[in-house]
């Protein structure tokens, strides 16, 4: 299933990370533990000559989890906001018992994740580092190493790519590096090694997850990760959550309710908007709360997953994976057998807009928010968003036929929503009594 990561125009090809990265998940050995192998890592760790073209990439990071097998997080003390809320926030069980829907647990965990930007960042006295790995910040490979992050970035996502190059430096290095995260922590389940990964593999990749934010990166693409998270209030739980969506990815290829889904799409895309609103920065002259922004970079990776996943419903289908609610089928008159024929029908096309409808509801969300960035920010983000709703007006000019038709946005269309979206980066945020996000 294609995955966003949030404000990154949809890349084409896949990524092929070696064998020698996959084996340093499957059997947890350190890969970096001296000067010479990180230079032996600069040619092994996704290496150019190493990419393969030719096989579409599963998953499009453009792109707000907690693991849900824990408690509801807590909201107190956080300035209230008009932003995005859940449309319903608990179910019954049949026992009786009051149970917390998922949009209520994604939106107690945006709650915290928001909470955590005024924290105090680490020194860099306070991160445990092993004797025999060097700190991050103290590498002389570690501008190679941001560089490396951006020529991935630049390969596989352009468009968002030339957006960051409007950011400073140091924000526009330190997205690179949660790119190059974010997609190999995809090609996990979704790679040309897929076949190979097992739960025990992502608890290793968990594991060196918790080691990067220890400082204890385990190559020098981590070790640019590791630096980030210095830099900026990013918190570890969003990396923890998209690995959470990787492990459904193993297991689970059916869907019984959108809340069902709502979790999927924001493990595997939402949870990029909390890694990258933290870096993307906030208008300083802004007005919104800071809920809000978050709630709204959540709806942006909601929206384009949900965008994915009606693009690909025919792919998806051949991989025996149907990512639309059963229910709502049901409602409809569909079946798995329906998806599986292919064939688009009265029903076909009236389950699709309804579908449709509701993924427009959460860019239209996501919108309110994108304004509210900081001013070198906004670019890439309006970029994304307004190519990725694009692809909503395609499948509709397709009449539907997402099963063998695979809907785009032309080349001549993507470089004429270039010159719009940056026109629209250009609004300052919206005044105290315009803006539905601002602080009352």
């Amino acid at each position: 299933m294609s995955v966003v990561m949030l404000w990154v125009v949809s890349p084409t090809s896949e990524l092929s990370n070696g064998t020698g990265f996959l084996e340093s998940v499957r059997e947890g050995n350190r890969v970096v533990d001296s000067y010479r192998s990180i230079y032996r890592f600069r040619n092994m760790i996704i290496p150019k000559e190493r990419l393969n073209k030719g096989q579409k990439n599963r998953r499009n990071f453009s792109s707000l989890s907690a693991d849900l097998r824990y408690s509801c997080l807590g909201s107190s003390g956080l300035e209230s906001g008009r932003g995005f809320s859940p449309i319903s926030s608990m179910v019954a069980s049949p026992a009786g018992e009051i149970a917390l829907t998922s949009e209520q647990k994604v939106y107690d965990v945006v709650l915290k994740q928001a909470a955590l930007v005024k924290r105090p960042l680490k020194s860099r006295e306070d991160v445990e580092v092993k004797p025999d790995i060097m700190l991050p910040g103290s590498l002389g490979m570690l501008s190679e190493a941001y560089d490396r992050c951006g020529e991935v970035c630049a390969e596989y996502a352009k468009t968002f790519y030339l957006g960051t190059l409007l950011m400073t430096p140091e924000r526009r290095r330190a997205i690179w590096a949660i790119y190059v995260w974010c997609r190999r922590t995809d090609e996990l389940v979704d790679g040309p090694n897929a076949s190979h990964i097992t739960p025990t593999a992502l608890d290793r990749w968990e594991a060196r997850l918790e080691d990067i934010f220890r400082g204890r990166p385990f190559d020098m693409l981590d070790a640019a990760l590791a630096d980030t998270v210095l830099k900026f209030p990013v918190d570890i739980q969003p990396f923890r959550d998209m690995i959470e969506g990787m492990r459904m990815d193993l297991w689970k290829s059916r869907y019984e309710t959108f809340d069902e889904l709502y979790l999927y799409c924001y493990y595997v895309a939402g949870t990029v908007g909390l890694m990258s609103v933290p870096v993307m920065g906030i208008a300083p002259e802004s007005q919104a709360t800071t809920e809000s922004v978050y709630n709204a970079a959540l709806a942006l990776g909601l929206a384009n997953q949900l965008t994915n996943i009606l693009r690909d419903v025919g792919e998806d289908a051949r991989r025996g994976r149907i990512y639309l609610p059963q229910d709502e089928l049901a409602q409809a008159g569909l079946s798995d057998e329906d998806i599986f024929a292919g064939k688009v029908t009265d029903k076909w096309r009236n389950f699709m807009k309804k579908q449709i409808k509701r993924a427009r509801t959460f860019f239209d969300d996501a919108q309110k928010g994108v304004t509210e960035l900081s001013s070198a920010s906004r670019w890439p983000v309006w970029a994304s968003l307004l190519l990725y709703r694009q692809i909503l007006d395609e499948i509709e000019a397709n009449d539907y036929n997402n099963f063998t038709r695979r809907a785009y946005v032309s080349k001549p269309k993507k470089i004429l929503a270039l010159p719009i979206a940056y026109a629209k980066s250009l609004v300052t945020p919206s005044s105290r009594t315009s803006s539905s996000l601002v602080k009352t």
